[in-house]
């Protein structure tokens, strides 16, 4: 009688599964996992490289920051935390990420080219926060000021200039024109600011938002969703703006707004989420893209 096979590990469904735990456990009174309130708002930040994760793993990791607690940007794998003399306390749960392995295989066709074919495996690795290890000291984050005007950030305006998209304040309403190809903002000094977020971060946020959408556009980079996610296209759209625009606010050291109407999003979200395991990836993917690009136009402004 032969062994029952241990069913293979799927990192997809993990790390789905794992967010949807999250978005319907009401972690944080339902702010979306990417809104960190009183708690730290970068790109997670690998230990020993310095350098922040991408895609799915920025929001695998502010998912698990959110559902834990953790006021730190900061993880590494076991052996980079006991590497440092920092270790993992005896007890700690690990956290999911993903980590890409490419093989090459024989071309199974006959266009004749024998190269070989380069294909792309998902696999999974396992992190600790540092509130996790003993010995590390966070660094302190800096308090939000009081006064609600509006103040300009000058990497917020660099940024913006540098994209050089057509951006007009009138009216009550955020939203991007396609037809016009133009972003339409309130104006700046309708913004007023909360216990944990200026006014000036919560217009740059909503601003981000609207340019995430901006750089789907056909003649840009052309973020076609019909072909895969058909009537669900506009939920899974308005989930890449909204990782999109909480990339680009963490880069530039920006606190994301929370909007008023997160959990009719969320709602959205959800149903997509369940019906694809792959969703949150090609989400995650396609806002690290957007974000990438348009704080590449940064170095040629």
């Amino acid at each position: 009688m032969s062994k029952t096979s241990k069913p293979r590990f799927d990192v997809y469904e993990a790390v789905t599964n794992r967010i949807v735990e999250v978005l319907e456990s009401g972690a944080a009174d339902y702010q979306r996992p990417w809104i960190r309130r009183g708690g730290c708002t970068g790109r997670p930040i690998n230990v020993v490289s310095g350098n922040a994760y991408n895609g799915i793993n920025v929001v695998s990791l502010w998912v698990e920051a959110l559902a834990r607690e953790f006021e730190t940007p900061i993880w590494g794998t076991f052996k980079q935390w006991r590497d440092r003399g920092t270790p993992v306390r005896k007890g700690e749960k690990a956290s999911l990420i993903v980590f890409y392995k490419t093989i090459e295989t024989e071309r199974d066709d006959t266009s004749g080219d024998d190269s070989p074919e380069l294909r792309h495996f998902a696999r999974a690795s396992w992190v600790f926060n540092a509130a996790q290890v003993e010995g590390y000291e966070p660094p302190q984050s800096d308090p939000i000021p009081d006064d609600p005007l509006f103040d300009p950030i000058p990497v917020a305006e660099a940024f913006v200039a540098s994209t050089r998209a057509n951006i007009t304040e009138t009216g009550d309403q955020a939203y991007f024109s396609p037809s016009e190809d133009r972003i339409c903002m309130p104006p700046r000094n309708l913004f007023t600011g909360t216990q944990t977020m200026a006014a000036d971060e919560a217009y740059y946020a909503t601003l981000c938002h609207e340019l995430t959408h901006w750089s789907g556009a056909t003649h840009r980079l052309n973020r076609d969703l019909t072909g895969r996610f058909g009537s669900e296209s506009y939920a899974m759209e308005e989930l890449i703006a909204e990782l999109g625009a909480a990339f680009i606010c963490a880069d530039l050291g920006l606190t994301p707004e929370a909007r008023e109407d997160h959990a009719g999003y969320i709602a959205s979200w959800l149903k997509v989420l369940k019906e694809d395991k792959r969703a949150i990836f090609t989400a995650s993917a396609k806002a690290s893209e957007a974000a990438n690009w348009l704080l590449s136009h940064r170095e040629t402004a």
